[in-house]
């Protein structure tokens, strides 16, 4: 087991995968907390400005704007990784073997189709904005101190392309367990019960207390 997380792990090809891609999902992870920690930063700043200076962190509203698709769509792949994204486990912890993995199959495809499409539209509107011979390479920007908005806009695509790779790598996981009749397939997240997640927390904090 990976972690504290419910997907497993072994020397096959679609575990290597898995475990490359991890490295890119952590990585867009850590962007988006630097992206909060800077929205911590950037508040502190201004409302410091404020109070003792008079004078608040120009274009506020617009920084905000500009960092809140780092922080809503960077570490989405990530949490769909280990299942900590919405999911449905109330309904899906009933079922057991192929059952299970046909569900759990139709859903990521489902995801995937959307993705895709999302893919697509978010890609359109990137280039709508994105004109590089504008200043900036800008069709428009933020109305309060002119930040261009392709940056944030060219986020969205690259996000869900990842996500694309990590539902890709589910699919394959759940339809190799549905035709193999697998009990613990690798690269995908497995229901826990209750009794196994505080199991597998316990042996996290073991694992950090030994070190």
């Amino acid at each position: 087991m990976a972690g504290s997380s419910a997907v497993l792990e072994d020397g096959s090809l679609l575990s290597r995968l898995d475990r490359q891609l991890l490295k890119l999902e952590q990585f867009f992870a850590l962007i988006s907390g630097l992206a909060v920690f800077s929205l911590m930063f950037l508040a502190a700043y201004s409302v410091g400005g404020r109070k003792f200076f008079a004078s608040p962190l120009a274009g506020y509203v617009d920084w905000i704007e500009a960092l809140m698709p780092l922080i809503a769509f960077m570490g989405i792949a990530y949490v769909q990784r280990d299942g900590s994204h919405i999911r449905m486990d109330m309904v899906i912890g009933k079922l057991s073997g192929r059952v299970l993995w046909a569900a759990e199959l139709l859903s990521v495809v489902l995801i995937l189709l959307l993705m895709i499409a999302l893919v697509m539209g978010s890609w359109a509107h990137f280039e709508r904005s994105f004109d590089c011979a504008r200043p900036l390479c800008s069709r428009d920007s933020s109305i309060d101190i002119g930040i261009p908005i392709w940056p944030s806009k060219l986020i969205v695509p690259v996000a869900f392309s990842v996500l694309c790779l990590r539902l890709m790598i589910q699919v394959w996981g759940y339809g190799r367990a549905l035709v193999l009749g697998l009990e613990s397939p690798v690269a995908v997240p497995l229901v826990q019960s209750i009794e196994e997640q505080a199991l597998a927390e316990a042996d996290q904090l073991g694992g950090h207390d030994n070190g």
